[in-house]
């Protein structure tokens, strides 16, 4: 791969840590315009690189390819373009890739995603399409040009027979070709020092970034986390819990625990910090105006 595409991965190898932040495509024009707000506002912090998921199950591809090729065009930052396999036959998404990379999108993250059920249902492959991430990453190493990001799960995805099982389908990927791999979200830096233990243990040394989700509302995170498979730990709620029904007390304590969560997986070695914004930056900033003031990023 030519040096100029390797900026992210060179980046995720340096020193100093990296900061992305990752963005939903909305559901309407006035989500996309509160979208486009934040990240107006988050453009001046000079993330390494923001990335936009698809919704669940595999819908609004188009706009997410839309907002990730705006992005692209009009903006400083560099994105990394989500991409599932639900729903969609090989040649779709081959397709998808091919408009990415006319748009200049050259980094993307290769995900099998959610059955079109909910993270929960079984998973029914497309007939004409792929059935497990690793394909997805094969499809993109053929075509060239392409940095292919993948997910991986500290607390191990739902599916996996075991947390070692689930490390060594992540090592799989990288030896197919993926350069770099963005955590679900967790809340005990220990579930991301011991995936890492375990990948590197099995002689892989691809770099994994935590993605790091503030508890801001309880109810919403409490469900993202159950259809992720990540716990909530007993740590966490006995802090939360007792104000559950004062959102202001939770936004504040959810900001404190995830400031200290990424003080905990830098000190730990993690190349990076990715913020599952929500489309909204002003939690983002909080955090990352601390952890800039104490010389963390």
């Amino acid at each position: 791969m030519p040096a100029s595409d390797r900026s992210l991965v060179d980046a995720l190898r340096d020193e100093r840590p990296t900061t992305s932040f990752e963005f939903f495509p909305p559901k309407d024009d006035e989500g996309e315009e509160q979208l486009w707000r934040t990240i107006s506002e988050l453009e001046p912090l000079a993330p390494t690189f923001v990335s936009v998921t698809y919704g669940a199950g595999g819908t609004s591809q188009e706009r997410t390819v839309r907002i990730t090729e705006r992005i692209a065009r009009g903006s400083s930052m560099k994105p990394v373009g989500h991409l599932t396999l639900v729903g969609q036959s090989t040649a779709e998404i081959e397709s998808v890739l091919k408009q990415y990379l006319a748009a200049g999108v050259d980094h993307v993250l290769a995900l099998r995603g959610d059955p079109q059920g909910g993270p929960r249902a079984p998973w029914e492959g497309h007939p004409e399409g792929m059935n497990h991430a690793i394909e997805l990453v094969e499809l993109a190493e053929r075509m060239g040009g392409i940095t292919v990001g993948v997910a991986a799960f500290p607390e191990g995805h739902p599916d996996a027979e075991s947390l070692e099982a689930c490390a060594e389908v992540l090592v799989a990927k990288a030896r197919a070709g993926a350069e770099f791999a963005i955590t679900q979200l967790f809340f005990r830096a220990s579930d991301y020092v011991e995936l890492v233990e375990r990948v590197r243990g099995l002689g892989c040394d691809l770099p994994i970034i935590p993605g790091i989700m503030p508890i801001l509302n309880f109810g919403q995170v409490a469900r993202m986390a159950e259809l992720s498979g990540a716990a909530m730990p007993a740590e966490v709620l006995e802090q939360i819990e007792p104000i559950a029904e004062d959102r202001a007390a939770v936004r504040a304590k959810g900001i404190e625990l995830a400031t200290q969560l990424c003080r905990d997986v830098l000190d730990a070695g993690a190349p990076g910090l990715h913020f599952m914004t929500l489309n909204r930056s002003k939690a983002t900033r909080e955090i990352f105006e601390t952890l800039r003031a104490e010389g963390r990023i």
